[in-house]
C-alpha cells in the first residue's frame, strides 16, 4: 500500500480530528469522544528539527452560548467543503494543540484514500475566525487542551 502524503498544516485548513473538549479534559479524559471537522488556526515551528505545533478549533452543530465565542460557517462554504447542511459554528474559545501530524487525525467519512482535509476556509471567513480567536486570547478567556 502506498502512503498518501498529508497536507501541510496551513491556517484556514479544515481537517477531520478526534477533538478533546476542554470539559472532557477537566473530567480526566485524554481521548476525544467524536471525530469532527476542525479548523487549523495556527501552525507554529517549535524547534530546529522542523516540528510544527498546530492549534485546531472545533466545528460544532451546537449554537454558542454567546455569539462572540463562535463564528457561523455560511451554508455556501459548508457545501463547498462537502460538510453536512446543518448549521455549524467554529468555536473560538477553546482549542486542541498538538505536534503535526498527531495520532488523532482522522480519515474523511467515505474517503477512499487517507485524506484528512476537507479544504480551505475562504480568506474572509478565516480572518473573522482569527480575529475572534485573538480577542478571546487577549481577554484571557480561552481554554487550551495540549495533546500529544
Amino acid at each position: 500500500m502506498t502512503a498518501v502524503a498529508l497536507p501541510e498544516p496551513i491556517p484556514g485548513l479544515i481537517i477531520r480530528y478526534s477533538y478533546l473538549w476542554y470539559r472532557e479534559h477537566l473530567e480526566g479524559r485524554d481521548e476525544g469522544q467524536k471525530d469532527r471537522p476542525c479548523a487549523i488556526v495556527a501552525a507554529l515551528r517549535t524547534d530546529e528539527n522542523g516540528a510544527t505545533r498546530v492549534l485546531v478549533l472545533p466545528i460544532t452543530h451546537s449554537p454558542p452560548d454567546h455569539l462572540s465565542l463562535a463564528v457561523e460557517i455560511p451554508p455556501r462554504v459548508k457545501d463547498r467543503l462537502q460538510l453536512d447542511d446543518a448549521r455549524s459554528w467554529v468555536v473560538v474559545s477553546e482549542w486542541n494543540e498538538f505536534i503535526w501530524p498527531g495520532p488523532d487525525l482522522r480519515r474523511l467519512p467515505g474517503a477512499t484514500d487517507a485524506s484528512i482535509a476537507y479544504g480551505m476556509m475562504p480568506p474572509a471567513l478565516f480572518a473573522k475566525v482569527k480575529e475572534r480567536f485573538l480577542s478571546i486570547i487577549k481577554a484571557r478567556d480561552a481554554h487550551p487542551v495540549r495533546r500529544t
